[in-house]
């Protein structure tokens, strides 16, 4: 990754209060807010933060202007955006049938639109020596919610690792990575033991798993791309399929299976209409390929950046 690393839990405190402090007017999609004030405000998944602060920090370099993005977590973004608090929010998942309510309830009409692929990366310590791979079905034992305050060992989840206690970190239930994962590898969405370490700030993850050689957490592939001397992925078996481990070629082939998905933004159709919200869109969308890549997740194909691009322009 270059100069844009990803932010410690106090700067993303510090862009979160920036975004409340923003005028209503600045954010509300109208000409007079606009011409008030030139900021952007974003909010949602922390898996799409490190490609939206990429790409503001290009923006404001050539257009001017003022982006502040909060991670509240992809639920927490949507809350948000659908009660007309925000008018971007990053999702690391498609938006949920109660969460497209509350956005008709406040009259909020949007637009979905991918801006890139992820693979979510199980990890380990790195003294961790005993895991080779993890089967799904594993990673099922350690995380469905029969398995809280049952399954706290090492030697419970398979019978040649080691007796050696197993510390467990995750997304919180904000989260649209948890959501994913979740509805994966325990068949549901939000099922999952409770007895983790859980934070929407992945960096804490890295930290725990980190500091731990008994840890295993899961988190976006960004993260585990950036913090690749401190955690080590594990390998997922899937199937009679052999062990994968995730890179920009498993995730784009769809060979690491069943963790990888796209990741997307969602608009607000009434704020595109204004000037300012509507050029930070349109270059989000051009510059989306490059920056993605950038910070460690997989570009669109060609087709699917071209289809993102008209879904947006046909708003007009």
């Amino acid at each position: 990754m270059t100069s844009r690393t990803i932010v410690t839990a106090f700067a993303v405190a510090s862009l979160s209060l920036a975004t409340h402090g923003c005028s209503k007017g600045a954010d509300s999609g109208s000409a007079e807010g606009s011409e008030k004030s030139a900021t952007i405000k974003i909010d949602g998944s922390s898996t799409v933060f490190p490609i939206s602060e990429a790409v503001a920090e290009e923006y404001q370099n050539t257009h001017g202007g003022r982006v502040t993005i909060g991670v509240s977590g992809t639920g927490g973004g949507f809350k948000k955006f659908c009660a007309g608090e925000i008018s971007i929010t990053g999702a690391s998942r498609s938006i949920k049938d109660t969460e497209a309510k509350l956005c008709t309830e406040g009259k909020i009409e949007y637009v979905e639109l991918p801006v890139a692929f992820d693979g979510i990366s199980v990890v380990v310590n790195p003294k961790n020596t005993w895991v080779d791979h993890l089967t799904t079905d594993e990673l099922k034992k350690i995380w469905e919610p029969g398995a809280q305050k049952k399954i706290t060992n090492w030697n419970q989840v398979r019978a040649s690792f080691p007796d050696k206690p197993l510390t467990l970190f995750g997304p919180g239930v904000d989260s649209g990575t948890f959501d994913y994962f979740t509805k994966k590898i325990c068949g549901k969405s939000q099922a999952s033991r409770g007895d983790y370490t859980a934070s929407e700030d992945d960096n804490v993850l890295v930290h725990g798993v980190a500091s731990d050689e008994g840890a295993l957490g899961f988190f976006g592939f960004a993260y585990y791309i950036e913090n690749k001397g401190k955690v080590k992925a594990a390998p997922i078996k899937s199937g009679e399929g052999p062990a994968v481990t995730p890179s920009m070629a498993t995730i784009s082939d769809g060979s690491y299976k069943p963790l990888s998905r796209p990741i997307f933004i969602y608009v607000n159709k009434a704020a595109a209409k204004d000037k300012d919200i509507d050029k930070f869109v349109q270059f989000f969308l051009t510059e989306s390929a490059k920056l993605s890549k950038e910070v460690g997740y997989i570009p669109l194909p060609a087709d699917s950046q071209a289809k993102a691009e008209s879904t947006y322009s046909a708003l007009k």
